[in-house]
């Protein structure tokens, strides 16, 4: 397991670098001059001189990747050339927004879809597969900004349950936390508990049909024990599969669920970075996207692991 472990954090080390090569070259190659847009209207040389300087923009690329890299090793993620406040102070404060609608989305994909997923596998052919087909291609189809608006239209303005827009953190007042977070969640989550729960389906039917599926019915072991015991623990590394490859989705997702609901998380902080050209934050708010992507990674890897023993082994090597 010590093996296993070390060989999937050296690789993710070394994806981790490549990122913040990528980041900080692209982020540059965008077209414009942050200097011209940190000017503003009525700018001129000197003072465009001035703001090259400030912010390092004269030096050489490589100059500034490796005094970016320095930075961020110490947690300095640089300054905000929009805000002059430390780029980390602002990612502080929009993470813990961002990480609980993605938490509460999770929840409400795992349970919904391989709730639904298991159903649809044992119930095979009868109106319950039906019903969560049906569902699941529902979930699929919708935008997520039209689902959006149809939710707070019904239950923030017509029955006035829950709230339309705003934040309160959790610490402060759970239940009024709960009322502003729950329609975000489910507009969020319903695309990704439709991928979970055709994905659950499709690997559950393959479960059952397998020989092992058949010893442990002919030993006489309880449908419930059979289905729960043996068929959805197989099942489960494809879900967790999915769930990996979605989780990035669902991080990136909640720009445009953020806009809707005005959710102060890290999409409002990465359009602002980008309409003010705001590398230090862009760059900050990339790099933190792809570094927690790779972390869920990591963790998909020991979970498959701990489900297949055979995949620790073979990874290993």
């Amino acid at each position: 397991m010590t093996k296993f472990l070390l060989t999937r954090l050296r690789q993710s080390l070394i994806t981790l670098i490549l990122v913040s090569i990528v980041v900080f070259a692209g982020i540059r190659a965008l077209p414009g001059d942050p200097a011209l847009a940190l000017a503003g209207e009525e700018r001129s040389p000197e003072a465009l001189a001035a703001i090259r300087e400030a912010y390092g923009l004269n030096d050489n690329i490589v100059v500034q990747y490796g005094r970016f890299v320095g930075h961020a090793l110490t947690g300095d993620l640089g300054t905000s050339s929009r805000t002059g406040l430390p780029v980390s102070e602002a990612i502080g404060q929009a993470l813990p927004v961002t990480l609980e609608l993605a938490a509460l989305s999770l929840l409400l994909a795992v349970v919904v879809g391989i709730g639904a997923g298991v159903l649809a596998a044992v119930r095979r052919g009868k109106p319950e597969e039906w019903l969560a087909n049906a569902v699941a291609l529902v979930g699929l189809s919708i935008p997520t900004f039209w689902l959006g608006i149809v939710l707070v239209l019904g239950f923030a303005i017509a029955v006035p349950v829950f709230a339309a827009s705003g934040y309160v953190p959790f610490g402060t007042d759970p239940l009024d936390n709960l009322r502003r977070m729950v329609l975000p969640s489910i507009v969020l989550g319903s695309g990704l508990a439709a991928v979970v729960m055709r994905q659950t389906r499709g690997a559950m039917l393959d479960s059952l049909s397998a020989d092992y599926v058949r010893t442990a019915r002919a030993k006489g072991l309880s449908r419930r024990a059979v289905v729960g015991g043996h068929a959805l623990r197989n099942s489960l590394v494809t879900v967790v599969t999915v769930l990996g490859l979605q989780l990035g989705h669902l991080i990136s997702g909640a720009v445009v669920t953020e806009q809707i609901f005005v959710l102060p998380g890290f999409g409002k902080l990465t359009i602002d970075a980008v309409f003010t050209r705001d590398y230090a934050t862009l760059q900050a708010v990339v790099l933190c996207t792809s570094a927690a992507y790779i972390l869920i990674n990591l963790l998909v890897d020991v979970v498959y692991s701990v489900i297949d023993p055979r995949i620790r082994l073979g990874g290993a090597r």
